[in-house]
């Protein structure tokens, strides 16, 4: 049975810094390609970052420079590192793992505000 669960979501004020976990188990996660998706309230999921199984990763526009994705294959863990938080980046958090087929999570919230 494949799990995918995040954890890492909460409040945090405007320029702080936020670091979400999504652990994957019942796939070859060192083979899999991992993904962070958000969506805010009103708005369609969008891709925020995505790393590949030799470690090429993939940015929306809006987080570029600001958020870090990573991986630890050893963990089946991957990581996503906020940096410099916007109110806009405020938004439900979820973890994709793409094996044979897209398993997701039941996302992390994340609260930008002052």
């Amino acid at each position: 049975q494949v799990q995918v669960v995040e954890s890492g979501g909460g409040l945090v004020q405007p320029g702080g810094s936020l670091r979400l976990s999504c652990v994957a188990s019942g796939i070859i996660f060192s083979r899999s390609v991992m993904g962070w998706y958000r969506q805010a309230p009103g708005k369609q999921r969008e891709l925020v970052a995505r790393i590949f199984s030799v470690g090429i990763t993939n940015y929306a526009d809006s987080v570029k420079g600001r958020f870090t994705i990573s991986r630890d294959n050893a963990k089946n863990t991957v990581y996503l590192q906020m940096n410099s938080l916007k109110p806009e980046d405020t938004a439900v958090y979820y973890c994709n793992a793409r094996a044979s087929q897209d398993y997701w999570g039941k996302g992390t919230l994340v609260t930008v505000s002052s």
